[in-house]
């Protein structure tokens, strides 16, 4: 669920929008988003009220389950400062406050501007919140902070490679990325991956390995999904009968120095059958199936509460 100050906040914001534009709105958002072209669908206040029912939810679930499982792998971090790049309405930034209490300082750089006024808006129950609205490619650098967050914008960028050395120039002690869960956006994820391992970024998650990416050499794509809730306005806007929605993700996240990461990590759906259980799972020697059956009790019963995106054992740091 959201924040109650942000669902506040887009309650308020809602209050002076048309409605009976706002499921034409959404429905641009959506399918543009398929195909995309997602800064195209901003540039009225249907189509940001659209996004703040329909994708601010997703975007919101799919940051707070990256940002979790980096707190579980390094409970170490508790960074102070936030760096979004290409913040949108400051999404990031509300999921990021939600898993380090330590966060208070937050600069965020967003290139439209009526974007940057509406995550101005909703964010006035924060404090130290900085906002720059400059086109993220045109910076000569970036600000350091302690954690650096790329969500959901790194394909927007005609040159990514460069803003990655940036990014990872400014990271004082981590950097995050997130993308759509799609092979497209996920060929930029892997390429991503090898252009900062070469530059000697310590991996977190989700890959157990720094070695080549299995998936990527089958031409098969990495990607998790969490689920969302949906509103009845939300359900309204989609024409959708399920409370809910699944969002699909790729992500990354590096970190200054070595830490603990999972031995491995399940990547697919886990195929539950009546006496055993099968888990593909992405490990240092690439992907491999484990199958647990009934008459292991104790594995079978962990097995039972393995999801898609879940990590094995962690490893200490090379």
């Amino acid at each position: 669920m959201l924040p109650e100050a942000l669902q506040l906040g887009i309650a308020r914001e809602l209050q002076t929008v048309d409605r009976t534009r706002l499921a034409r709105a959404a429905a641009e958002i959506t399918e543009n988003y398929k195909h995309g072209r997602f800064t195209q669908t901003l540039a009225n206040p249907e189509s940001r009220a659209a996004y703040l029912l329909t994708r601010l939810p997703a975007t919101f679930a799919a940051n707070a389950y990256v940002f979790r499982e980096v707190a579980r792998l390094i409970p170490q971090l508790e960074p102070m400062t936030l760096l979004d790049l290409g913040s949108g309405p400051g999404t990031a930034m509300w999921a990021a406050r939600e898993i380090w209490p330590s966060l208070h300082d937050f600069t965020l750089v967003e290139n439209n501007r009526d974007f940057q006024q509406l995550g101005a808006r909703l964010a006035l129950p924060i404090n130290n919140v900085n906002w720059t609205a400059s086109d993220v490619s045109t910076l000569p650098d970036f600000p350091p902070a302690d954690l650096v967050v790329l969500s959901y914008s790194l394909a927007e960028f005609k040159s990514p490679q460069k803003i990655i050395d940036k990014a990872w120039s400014a990271a004082r002690k981590a950097l995050i990325i997130i993308e759509p869960g799609t092979p497209k956006n996920f060929s930029l994820v892997a390429a991503t991956r090898a252009q900062l391992i070469d530059s000697g970024a310590h991996l977190i998650a989700p890959c157990p390995h720094a070695n080549a990416c299995p998936m990527a050499a089958t031409n098969d794509w990495c990607h998790f999904a969490v689920r969302v809730e949906r509103t009845s306005e939300h359900r309204q806007l989609k024409r959708a009968t399920l409370g809910y929605e699944d969002e699909k993700f790729s992500y990354l996240a590096f970190s200054k120095y070595p830490t603990s990461r999972a031995e491995s990590r399940i990547v697919r759906h886990p195929a539950i059958h009546s006496g055993h259980i099968q888990l593909t799972l992405c490990a240092p020697e690439g992907l491999k199936k484990e199958t647990v059956t009934r008459s292991d009790k104790e594995k079978f019963r962990a097995a039972r509460r393995a999801a898609w995106g879940d990590p094995r054992p962690l490893s200490p740091p090379e």
